[in-house]
């Protein structure tokens, strides 16, 4: 009870701070590119695209194009070369490793300056959950974050590791007593070899909160409940009130993890990535993440129409509109400048500021012109999986432009079920109406006789979790693309069918 009493004033308080800030976010943002011109200047960076002269945000963009990782590359080398001053005052207190899809592996700065907006955020976000929902119990149980591993490595001196296994580093000591699993289980790079000893150490402990990427924590508890005998977490942990997630959306996951739990239990949806934790659910139930606008973060958007354009449209926050898909560009205190995420937001709400994650720039189809994206692939199963019962474990969808059957081509989706069943034509059926109602660019296709429906590819059971073994992406913070406008994946998949 002792950690739960102490946390409430200030829990408290953060949440009037988030409340408030609402009322100022554009103030608030002008703030933060003021400030960031005004330090950014002293960098070779600055000093490059002469920020000296920025006097306005038209001023900003003239002067600051948008680019990828790839562009900002050869900073990067110069400060992983143990130069300082490059992107940002001094040196970085970290580089977070990272993969990228056209990069390779990418080192993103973390400074001094940026680690509270990264850390404080996430501290920000429970205890404003627990404000506003009264639940502060799980805060005097133990507690789990299904992360990397947090040994680090050094690049020119700068410690240098997973976003995840740097928040090993920096959990405060009055939390650490509560936090599973123990240092050397953490450091296990074998998946399932970690997740074994993690159940070792979990399933007789008090657990109250439980946060990782849903497909994760989906096999965490299918392991807790076949070492235990029992028929739902919520036997093996009576306590267990609190699900964070961030990383993916929950909704393809929900009815199995439900279903796996045997109970109520809050969620949290956070939106942390290595280039700055951008956003938090703020209200209950959900409304949408919280800008995260006063954290040495200077956002832009760009309209995804836009987005491949040499010289895109590009507006802050001051100029979005509900409604509209944005890829989101960074602006940040560790020397990111211009920097494209690679995700794309909608906002549902402008006074706070509040957006839904709809996907990344890469991941859509659009082989025939139909602009698909994640967000509509995934709202289609959710539909779908209600209406039928159908319980499906994981899923991805591919254009196949050149049928090996002949005929018109089509969208081939790639279904792991929990149970394969007899006939899932209904779930088919349902998923294409879904399909043809969001998406009018792929519902004239059809009529058009450009494309047939979708067809469905079952796989065998666990074919995603080998798939991901596969590539060295099994557990920690990596993701199953749900749709991809190549078939790099859907060829991959075909050794999996049944």
């Amino acid at each position: 009870m002792i950690r739960s009493l102490l946390v409430r004033p200030y829990a408290h308080y953060i949440r009037r701070f988030y409340t408030e800030m609402g009322y100022d976010t554009v103030a608030r943002q002008d703030r933060v590119l003021s400030e960031l011109i005004k330090d950014g200047q002293h960098s070779a960076f600055g000093r490059d695209h002469k920020l000296k002269r920025v006097k306005s945000y038209e001023d900003f963009k003239k002067a600051v194009p948008v680019r990828d990782y790839e562009d900002l590359k050869p900073y990067i080398e110069r400060v992983k070369e143990g130069e300082r001053d490059v992107l940002w005052p001094g040196r970085p207190a970290y580089f977070a490793k990272t993969s990228g899809t056209t990069s390779g592996v990418k080192y993103i700065p973390i400074t001094r300056t940026s680690l509270p907006g990264h850390f404080g955020t996430a501290r920000d976000a429970a205890f404003n959950y627990a404000a506003r929902t009264g639940n502060y119990r799980w805060l005097d149980g133990k507690m789990i974050f299904l992360s990397g591993s947090p040994e680090l490595e050094k690049v020119s001196g700068i410690p240098t590791g997973r976003l995840s296994g740097i928040s090993n580093h920096l959990v405060p000591a009055w939390l650490r007593t509560n936090q599973l699993p123990g240092w050397e289980t953490n450091c296990i790079e074998d998946w399932e070899e970690k997740l074994d000893r993690i159940v070792d150490e979990t399933i007789n402990q008090d657990m109250r909160m439980i946060s990782g990427i849903p497909p994760w924590v989906q096999m965490y508890f299918e392991r807790l409940i076949e070492r235990s005998g029992k028929s739902t977490i919520k036997e093996i942990f009576p306590n267990f009130s609190l699900f964070v997630y961030g990383g993916v959306n929950y909704n393809p996951y929900k009815q199995k993890l439900d279903e796996l739990i045997g109970g109520e239990v809050d969620t949290l949806e956070t939106y942390p990535a290595s280039e700055g934790f951008i956003a938090f659910q703020d209200l209950f139930p959900h409304a949408g993440l919280r800008m995260n606008v006063d954290a040495g973060m200077f956002f832009e958007f760009i309209p995804i129409n836009e987005v491949h354009r040499p010289n895109p449209e590009r507006v802050s926050i001051r100029d979005v509109e509900i409604g509209v898909n944005y890829a989101i560009v960074l602006n940040t205190t560790a020397g990111l400048w211009g920097y494209n995420l690679g995700d794309t937001v909608r906002f549902v709400s402008l006074a706070p500021h509040r957006v839904e994650v709809t996907g990344r720039v890469k991941h859509f189809i659009s082989a025939f012109g139909e602009h698909v994206i994640a967000q509509e692939v995934e709202v289609a199963m959710q539909y779908a999986t209600s209406c039928t019962g159908i319980n499906v474990t994981e899923f991805t969808v591919a254009p196949q432009v050149n049928p090996p059957e002949g005929g018109l081509p089509y969208h081939e989706w790639f279904i792991e079920f929990e149970q394969t069943p007899e006939n899932f034509e209904e779930l088919i059926e349902n998923i294409e109406l879904k399909m043809r109602l969001q998406n009018i660019y792929y519902d004239d296709l059809i009529r058009g006789n450009i494309l047939r429906p979708m067809k469905v590819t079952p796989l065998r059971r666990d074919a995603f979790r080998d798939y991901m073994k596969s590539i060295g992406k099994l557990g920690g913070q990596n993701k199953v693309p749900h749709l991809s406008n190549t078939r790099e994946v859907a060829d991959a998949l075909q050794a999996y069918k049944l």
